[in-house]
């Protein structure tokens, strides 16, 4: 009876996956390997070798790299910090942290187009001080200023998760038997941190991969990346097959990054929170 009364529960899910993920993907996969006339094809496939969508997909590999590297190396002392804290203090942190992410994500963006454009906040509070303006927006450096902005909690909270996890004892132990506060960090602390940072740089990595809001915004359409270029096959040429074919593209970026992430974090403990 009890078992039943799951599978019931488990119908709305069920619905919503087949609705949302299953039949939108069969789509996807229809209309990327096949042409306007319904016959079966790779050329959308192999259409990511021509020179302007294999420039937007390594200006986007590398955006998106650069961005996953600092997120990273802001995550990780912070997660420190955080796990350092007592429950209470902890708590509160963490809330404040991830407050921004409640904000819509265009309005984040948007904030940032507002701070760094020629006429804004940044520049403003530079001339006020006899300092030179900064132009930054419509560069690749507003469009990483955006994706760290956007993903860094993605980053963070993966981190200080499996952090918390780790056995104090060890850490304890390590010391006892003469480690510095260095070695322990790299034969202790970094070694069990792994899980989180692969599953961080998975959630920051692959969606700074496939963005184009934040390239529209803070690139002002100069920058294309993969991501706008796909974008703009469905919205503006109306060519649901070429933008499902570089969608297909894409998706063997997420798949290698899902199995790294199975491989290094079996356990799921950088996803779990």
């Amino acid at each position: 009876m009890k078992n039943k009364f799951v599978k019931w529960l488990s119908l709305p899910y069920a619905f919503w996956s087949i609705a949302f993920i299953i039949i939108p993907l069969i789509m996807v996969f229809y209309f990327g390997l096949t042409d306007k006339t319904g016959k079966f094809t790779f050329a959308n496939i192999l259409s990511i070798s021509l020179p302007v969508h294999f420039k937007s997909l390594l200006i986007a590999l590398l955006l998106s790299f650069i961005s996953t590297v600092i997120c990273l190396l802001l995550s990780y002392p912070l997660a420190m910090i955080l796990s350092s804290l007592n429950s209470k203090n902890n708590k509160l942190m963490i809330l404040i942290f991830v407050l921004p992410m409640w904000m819509n994500f265009l309005l984040r963006t948007l904030a940032w187009q507002t701070l760094l454009e020629n006429e804004g906040v940044i520049n403003t509070i530079l001339r006020t001080i006899h300092l030179p303006a900064l132009k930054i927006i419509n560069t690749p450096y507003a469009i990483i200023f955006g994706m760290i902005y956007n993903f860094l909690p993605f980053m963070v909270l993966p981190i200080y998760n499996v952090l918390c996890k780790i056995d104090k004892n060890l850490l304890n132990a390590a010391r006892d038997l003469g480690a510095n506060e260095i070695q322990t960090f790299l034969k202790v602390t970094l070694p069990l941190s792994v899980p989180g940072i692969i599953s961080g740089i998975t959630m920051v990595f692959v969606p700074a991969l496939t963005t184009f809001v934040i390239s529209d915004l803070l690139g002002g359409s100069k920058i294309l990346l993969i991501g706008n270029v796909i974008e703009q096959e469905f919205t503006l040429n109306s060519n649901w097959h070429l933008g499902s074919g570089l969608s297909i593209v894409l998706m063997l970026f997420i798949i290698i990054s899902m199995i790294i992430t199975a491989i290094f974090d079996k356990d799921g403990e950088g996803s779990a929170l």
